[in-house]
């Protein structure tokens, strides 16, 4: 139900017992989705829908506000634009971006290898002022993660990781966001000299878990061949699954948690004192770090394995279905859509776009947890759903819910022409469907807040590339608005484009790590609408 239909149908109703709901579970979800007038959830709800609204007007246009260049890599996070490794914070919030901190240049051994936005979780009491605000946690090349605020840069907490034994940390990521983080260690190797005395390696990766504001350390783990075996490349946390990847792409997945539970040596708490395997220290501290505290001893219980083409596997939709492609090389392309219950394949569950293109294309589930699949090819951009199979409740099928196609109405590929003096020349060749003087898709993204689908399309013209950002209802596809990017759009380099609310961002790399971001705005044309 939309937020205008919702907030109507509470302007009646005087309190939410009124409507005859006595269940707590759904009085929640129902004030979660606006149904109560009274509620500050359908304020916000009313605010975006106008946004949305203001924003598709054809008399509301995007203006470039700010360019910028660099030699290090830029980053956007929330409104925020980090620079040369995270010491420059600039707001582009503000009609004009504008400079939030500045910090002086850091050495090699402070460079910043990984980092995540950190916001406040909503209706929780916390120890510190400074946890109610947005704060960046980083990791360093030295091993430090630190807390940092976003908009001051000051260094808020610091927790120092590895010890005396060997870990290079490297990675942060979300095993449940904003609560759970894991951090990550490069993948272990031995030098080569090491490798011709005869020394093994079997500790391949270190996970540290942490339960974040509070920042709290729960514990370390290691992940070793004789546990998960010898072929494992690599290995990711998320939504309490550990997945363990293998070279010749088989995926395992085991249960996270009861990892924890079962392997758990001893808690420890950042600044405890601790005397562990013959070391005495502060957890936490230098030089000591975080113990290893989880062991492993025995191969945990199996959830569910697959073998696919490169590990790609994903879950999603309901009920719970995967996205594999079979293990072959010649199956590059081709997507297999299964029940996770039964590994079923789907009805009509094989998806192949059979392109001819240099890129290919790419599936995976809709981020706005309708459980439909997005899969996108050069030209064109399918979002399915599943559905019960007539007659089969027990059987699913994949159908397609609308397309978004590219334009290429003026594009001829005739395989035969015809010369003014009337000679039949035949091709040898024909375009490859991402050809670049053809338009197609290379950026495909949702907008929660606004509930948009944006698609970057680009055509190369002569030696420039243009491309633009297209806004598309999510439920039907529809077209509502376009925003012509004013760069020229290089298609051997390297591009992001984040929309949010009411800011566009591109990001390019160039060839030499040279880096540009290019910032619009939304403006309305006042000369065409007087009223916006």
């Amino acid at each position: 139900m939309c937020p205008q239909a919702a907030a109507g149908r509470a302007r009646g109703r005087a309190a939410p017992r009124a409507c005859g709901v006595h269940n707590v579970c759904r009085l929640l979800i129902r004030r979660a989705q606006g149904f109560y007038a009274r509620d500050t959830g359908v304020a916000h709800r009313k605010n975006l829908g106008l946004l949305r609204k203001i924003m598709c007007q054809e008399s509301t246009k995007f203006k470039n506000v700010w360019t910028t260049h660099s030699a290090s890599p830029i980053a956007y996070e929330r409104g925020r634009i980090y620079m040369d490794n995270y010491q420059c914070c600039i707001s582009s919030i503000a009609q004009e971006p504008r400079i939030l901190y500045q910090k002086s240049k850091c050495s090699k051994s402070e460079k910043i290898e990984d980092a995540l936005l950190l916001e406040c979780p909503l209706g929780e009491m916390l120890p510190n002022p400074s946890d109610y605000k947005a704060s960046l946690i980083v990791l360093t090349v030295q091993n430090w993660l630190l807390r940092l605020s976003a908009d001051s840069g000051e260094v808020l907490e610091k927790v120092y990781l590895a010890g005396s034994c060997c870990k290079f940390f490297r990675y942060l990521s979300w095993d449940t966001p904003q609560e759970v983080m894991i951090v990550k260690s490069a993948q272990n190797k031995l030098p080569a000299a090491a490798r011709q005395a005869g020394i093994q390696q079997t500790v391949l990766f270190y996970l540290a878990v942490f339960q974040v504001l509070p920042l709290s350390f729960i514990g370390m783990l290691e992940i070793n061949k004789k546990i998960f075996g010898n072929s494992v490349t690599d290995v990711a946390v998320s939504n309490g699954i550990l997945i363990v990847m293998y070279s010749m792409g088989l995926v395992r997945l085991y249960n996270f948690k009861a990892i924890l539970e079962q392997f758990m040596e001893q808690p420890f708490h950042l600044g405890q004192e601790f005397n562990w395997n013959g070391q005495v220290g502060v957890v936490g501290k230098y030089p000591f770090g975080l113990p290893c505290n989880i062991k492993i001893t025995d191969t945990p219980p199996l959830l569910f394995e697959a073998s696919s083409l490169e590990n790609a596997f994903q879950i999603g939709g309901y009920p719970w279905h995967y996205i594999i492609t079979p293990n072959k090389k010649k199956h590059k392309g081709v997507f297999h859509i299964c029940s996770l219950k039964n590994n079923a394949l789907a009805k009509n569950g094989i998806q192949d776009m059979k392109c001819c293109s240099l890129e290919p294309d790419w599936i995976y589930f809709h981020p706005d947890m309708s459980g439909r699949i997005i899969h996108v090819g050069p030209n064109l951009i399918k979002v399915l759903k599943l559905k019960e199979v007539k007659n089969h409740a027990d059987q699913m099928e994949i159908a397609e819910d609308f397309t978004i196609v590219a334009n290429r109405e003026n594009c001829v590929n005739n395989s035969v022409t015809v010369t003014a003096s009337g000679r039949v020349v035949k091709k040898r060749f024909t375009l490859l469907d991402d050809d670049p003087e053809q338009e197609t898709f290379k950026i495909v993204d949702y907008e929660d807040e606004l509930d948009l689908l944006s698609t970057v399309a680009v055509t190369q013209i002569g030696a420039d590339g243009r491309a633009h950002l297209d806004f598309h209802c999510n439920d039907h596809g529809i077209l509502l608005k376009s925003i012509p990017l004013k760069e020229s759009w290089d298609v051997t380099y390297s591009h992001e484009v984040y929309f949010d609310k009411d800011l566009v961002l591109h990001i390019e790399q160039k060839p030499n790590r040279r880096f540009s971001c290019y910032v619009y705005q939304m403006v309305c044309d006042t000369a065409r609408d007087d009223d916006c």
